[in-house]
Order: C-alpha cells, then sequence, then structure tokens
C-alpha cells in the first residue's frame, strides 16, 4: 500500500455526464433513481449548465453559498452538463458502449434489484438487460434519455454472483 498522507482528504466528487436536454435528463434522474438536483450552475455566456445530482444526507445546506462549498466535498455525485442548442439538434451523444468502446456505464445500488426493475418498468424506463437476462443474475442495467447506461445493482446479489453463495 502507498503513503497517501498527501491525498488523505481527496474525494471523488463526481462523474460528468454531457446530456442534450436537461428536462428529460433531470427527471430521469430525479424521478426513476430518486437522485436530488442538489445545485445548478448556468453559464450563458458560454452556453452552458451544470446540473449536480446526487443523494445528500441531511446536512445539506440551505444557504446557495455554503452549499456550493458543501457539494464539491461530496462523494459520487453526477454532474449533468448541458450545452445549450443541443436539444434543438439532430444529435446523440456515444454512450460509449457501441463501437468505439469506451466509458461503459454508472451504478446505482439498491436494496432490491427486482423491486426496483418493476418500478422502472412501470415507468417505462428502457432496460438493457433485466435482473435474470444472461449470465449475470441479479442486477440489471437501465437507460437514461442520452443512451448512458445504468447499472442497477444491490450488495446482496454481487456478494453472491463474487463469492458464488
Amino acid at each position: 500500500m502507498t503513503n497517501q498522507t498527501a491525498t488523505r482528504d481527496y474525494v471523488m466528487n463526481q462523474t460528468m455526464l454531457r446530456i442534450k436536454d436537461p428536462q428529460k435528463s433531470v427527471a430521469f434522474y430525479r424521478e426513476a433513481l430518486g437522485m436530488t438536483l442538489i445545485q445548478q450552475f448556468d453559464f450563458p455566456e458560454m452556453a452552458f449548465s451544470l446540473y449536480f445530482m446526487g443523494y445528500p444526507g441531511p446536512d445539506m445546506p440551505e444557504d446557495p453559498a455554503q452549499r456550493a462549498k458543501w457539494l464539491f466535498e461530496q462523494p459520487a455525485l453526477l454532474e449533468l452538463t448541458h450545452n445549450h442548442g443541443t436539444e434543438q439538434e439532430d444529435m446523440t451523444y456515444h454512450n460509449g458502449n457501441e463501437e468505439p468502446r469506451g466509458f461503459g456505464h454508472i451504478g446505482i445500488s439498491v436494496p432490491d434489484v427486482y423491486a426496483a426493475c418493476e418500478r422502472f418498468e412501470s415507468m417505462g424506463v428502457k432496460f438493457i438487460k433485466r435482473p435474470d437476462d444472461g449470465q449475470m443474475k441479479g442486477l440489471a442495467f437501465v437507460q437514461d434519455p442520452d443512451g448512458y447506461w445504468v447499472e442497477i445493482l444491490s450488495s446482496s446479489g454481487l456478494k453472491k454472483l463474487i463469492l458464488g453463495e
């Protein structure tokens, strides 16, 4: 193990995804996945907006300035980046799972994959893989409005998969 004194206060803060239509994407992450829109930053002079989403605890500050500082200290946030005007264009973002492959997915842990997927089904969420499809049982992949894959998993399900229990 390396000496981590210099990096002990580092935090894996965010993963950024480019989105075409913030109304659709923010709604998907809020409604289907239960995330909170923590803060939105608009940069009209540079024609883009940032939407920070996640699962904040009860300590999220109400004051916007304090919240902005707090935001960049949190682990595992999703930064949705919208370049203004893309919602009007006939374009799509590469999801990384088609050739050439690159980015694969983000992962969301849930208590019960099957219950979560029943809920997604009732909401009309698009599935890439259902929990019992393929060789890897007990995990699923759904797709967001921009085509990015979201893995739905539980720690108990992965324990069974990895340890064969």
